[in-house]
């Protein structure tokens, strides 16, 4: 049984995610985990007041447990849904969890409409964008769940081999059997023998999927992304985060940070 996991600070931009994910999860007939884990400080002494861990524990398991009857009460009882309340560091948290439910994806919102919202969950989003070895959507605020029928995949057509999730792909597309649309966002030469030899390896990978090809003219690659997905009707865009040196961080702007915080569609990570 395919599981989707939506990770919650009952935030209204978790919830929007929420809701997108029971859609996604009826959808595709998959269970639905509603995941919030308790940050718990490094050091109690920074902190003036004692906390009680397990007095933390069942009120927040009481509030999940209302949050998930709410949701079977709106999905008309059709989902199986499930919580699960964990203390510790976020993304440690979310990462051993998904490793003993290994979800078919983890959902959760790409930023909050308040300061503190943006600067807690959107960083935490960001972080599990580039580090979480599953599959992850981000929702932005106010989006809805539409059935996938056309898939956007942004690829700048380098190490395609090496670097193209295929299984995960071909699984995505063929579940909401949808169009895939391939964005090339690396050289602006279309006849780069470089551009070449790649897209010819993608074509013969993704050849049964039958993807359509598009050349992201727009000198700045982000928004011209955002700015194909939004004209062209994509329902998700497909990212594929790469793992920068400290000097290619300092050199070059975060691709994914960019998407995440300012597109309207809903954004996909996903790690070979």
């Amino acid at each position: 049984m395919k599981t989707i996991i939506v990770a919650t600070d009952f935030s209204p931009a978790a919830f929007n995610a929420m809701n997108y994910a029971a859609d996604m999860a009826l959808s595709i007939k998959a269970d639905l985990v509603l995941l919030h884990i308790i940050q718990i400080p490094v050091s109690y002494s920074d902190i003036p007041v004692v906390l009680n861990q397990d007095e933390m524990l069942r009120s927040t398991e009481n509030d999940m447990n209302e949050l998930a009857e709410q949701m079977k009460l709106s999905t008309k009882g059709k989902l199986n849904i499930k919580t699960e309340v964990r203390a510790g560091g976020f993304f440690y948290e979310l990462k051993n969890f998904c490793e003993h439910v290994h979800p078919y994806s983890v959902i959760m919102g790409s930023q909050g409409t308040t300061a503190a919202e943006r600067l807690l969950f959107g960083g935490h989003t960001l972080h599990a964008m580039k580090n979480l070895n599953w599959p992850l959507i981000t929702v932005p605020p106010g989006a809805k769940f539409l059935i996938h029928k056309r898939i956007g995949l942004a690829c700048d057509f380098q190490k395609v081999v090496e670097s193209i999730p295929l299984d995960e792909i071909k699984m995505l597309v063929t579940d909401f059997n949808a169009e895939l649309h391939v964005l090339n966002t690396g050289k602006k030469e279309v006849f780069d023998p470089g551009i070449v030899f790649e897209s010819g390896m993608l074509q013969e990978m993704l050849g049964k999927l039958n993807p359509q090809y598009h050349f992201i003219t727009n000198e700045d690659t982000d928004a011209g992304i955002m700015e194909f997905a939004e004209k062209n009707n994509i329902d998700l865009l497909v990212v594929l985060p790469r793992r920068h040196s400290i000097m290619d961080r300092l050199i070059h702007k975060s691709h994914t940070k960019q998407l995440v915080l300012h597109s309207h569609v809903p954004v996909m990570a996903l790690h070979q």
